[in-house]
């Protein structure tokens, strides 16, 4: 077959997504020389649409890159003004009193925000200094030049044929070649996966580690609503076998963040995150809050909780991985946007460096060592054991030792336990159906409880039907001859969008995947227990547009 032939641009450093990482990269650069030619190409329809966070913003990393962010009208209003932390059970909860919490769990001086608004703001402020952004450009491919570097990235494919072939109204895209290129994906891109495994970033880590995270986003009763209360959760519904919990967030103008974590270590197949998390809405402390009210938005995303000892090298030869891309959310904390913010700042300094020296295409050492170093390391290291405690004890257990240890670091700068391993993936920890029991969950009831298809149109999301399905199976029987009579198919259940199902054909059952659905949470890509589902992006402008996420 022909090359394709594509037009190309020429970059100082193409940065391949528009989240807190890639903005503050954009945006160091350009602080540090006005003249670098700075690209950032972002695949949803506009910045923000594919931004889904708690999220209570620790602002450090924002004012390490703007210290006047409050007088350039940052839209980071709301400063959390109580914090709360219960145990559920099914009737009622137990309130933690905070004085028992490790002081890195305090929330004060930190923010309520969307950080889809906080991306779009940030946007504003790149462009303003000169920086390109591109937004509805998925990058679909890596360009590697002499030596195996990363050179560039191939942006802008739009309609191929279903069988991903061009057809006469495609758009082949374009190359735009970057002396590095960033990528800051977010949980689990494609091209982050790419290098990972192409120069074996991840050789001498620990396994990541990921978790589930669904938002809907509530309009209350303004006689309920108590702008800048933090409230966090552990317990009912999921129990003490199964780690995860959830968060409640009064922002402003009566709404609030409501949302659930599950951690995707879990065993059971049977379990269905998407449920539990409507389960968890008529808990008697949350449905108070939640009657009367509007549900307004919905969306989800795999998270990262892999934590210090599962971040991989984070320079290749050519380019980084920035924020989420390398793993570096804080799991205790439920933040990691700021430490996205100083990846991104660590890794313009040390590309605008390179660069200054005449270099392209080599490995940025420099930024690995500040990343390690500096205060996105000094975070993560501190909480380094709360995750696998969790993992091998168990949600009470975790929560002892891991408060134990995060006290003892607090105090002493070491901990008792060293570094303690994760163990198995997320995908290897699944067990077979025959060992569990099947989980019996309510129906929704529509007024708190929605069923899936009905909060995914709260999504926005949309795809083009006659591309090529952007979930790629590689063995397209597996589903039916491996999944289904191992572990009951536990895509059905593990995927919050209702993308994969079972239906019977001619007697027969199928396995059908409704890529439209698709909001792009990755949690497929990760829980699959054959590994036998790649998530590739789409074309650019697909997907979920989330407005306030």
């Amino acid at each position: 077959m022909a090359e394709i032939e594509r037009e190309a641009m020429e970059y100082d450093v193409v940065i391949v997504g528009a989240g807190p990482a890639g903005l503050s990269a954009a945006i160091r650069l350009k602080q540090l020389d006005a003249d670098l030619n700075v690209v950032v190409l972002e695949k949803g329809s506009e910045v923000g649409a594919h931004i889904l966070s708690g999220a209570v913003l620790d602002p450090a990393g924002l004012t390490r890159l703007m210290p006047d962010w409050k007088e350039k009208g940052a839209p980071v209003t709301v400063p959390v003004k109580e914090d709360n932390f219960y145990v559920l059970g099914e009737a009622g909860g137990i309130r933690l009193p905070n004085f028992i919490m490790p002081p890195l769990m305090n929330n004060h001086g930190n923010y309520i925000v969307s950080m889809g608004n906080v991306c779009r703001w940030m946007a504003e402020q790149a462009e303003a200094l000169g920086v390109e952004i591109f937004p509805g450009m998925a990058c679909s491919e890596l360009v590697y030049g002499e030596n195996g570097i990363v050179k560039g990235v191939v942006a802008g494919v739009f309609g191929l044929e279903s069988d991903g072939t061009l057809g006469p109204n495609s758009e082949p895209g374009m190359v735009l070649h970057g002396k590095y290129v960033f990528l800051s994906e977010g949980v689990r891109g494609s091209l982050s996966k790419e290098v990972i495994e192409k120069y074996g970033l991840a050789d001498e880590c620990d396994v990541p580690k990921f978790g589930l995270g669904m938002k809907e986003i509530w309009e209350v009763d303004p006689a309920k609503h108590n702008e800048g209360e933090v409230t966090h959760t552990m317990g009912w519904p999921l129990g003490f076998k199964n780690s995860g919990g959830s968060f409640v967030y009064h922002l402003d103008n009566n709404q609030v963040y409501v949302g659930y974590i599950i951690d995707l270590n879990y065993k059971n197949p049977h379990l269905f995150p998407y449920m539990e998390f409507q389960r968890l809405k008529h808990h008697p402390k949350i449905a108070e809050l939640l009657k009367g009210g509007k549900r307004v938005a919905y969306g989800a995303r795999a998270v990262t909780k892999g934590g210090y000892q599962s971040i991989p090298q984070v320079a290749f030869p050519g380019g980084a991985l920035l924020g989420c891309s390398a793993g570096l959310v804080n799991l205790p904390r439920i933040k990691g946007n700021h430490n996205a913010m100083h990846s991104g700042i660590d890794a313009a300094e040390a590309a605008y460096a390179a660069i200054k020296e005449g270099r392209s295409g080599d490995t940025l050492h420099d930024y690995g060592e500040a990343l390690r170093k500096g205060p996105v390391g000094k975070d993560l290291k501190r909480v380094r054991n709360v995750a696998p405690l969790n993992g091998k004890l168990g949600p009470l257990g975790g929560l002892a030792l891991g408060g134990f240890d995060m006290w003892f670091q607090s105090i002493f700068k070491f901990s008792l336990f060293g570094t303690v391993k994760h163990g198995k993936t997320d995908a290897a920890s699944t067990e077979p159906a025959s060992a569990h029991k099947p989980i019996d969950y309510p129906k929704p009831d529509g007024k708190l409880s929605f069923d899936r298809l009905t909060n995914v149109s709260f999504a926005m999301t949309n795809h083009e039907e006659s591309q090529p399905c952007h979930l790629q199976l590689a063995d397209p029987m597996v589903p039916i001859t491996d999944n289904l009579p191992m572990y009951n198919e536990p895509a059905q259940r593990y995927c919050p969008a209702g993308v994969y199902e079972i239906v019977e054909k001619d007697g027969k059952p199928e396995f059908v995947v409704n890529f439209q659905n698709c909001v792009h949470c990755k949690t497929c890509d990760i829980k699959d227990p054959a590994q036998n589902i790649n998530w590739v992006t789409p074309q650019g402008g697909d997907g979920p547009n989330y407005p306030n996420m």
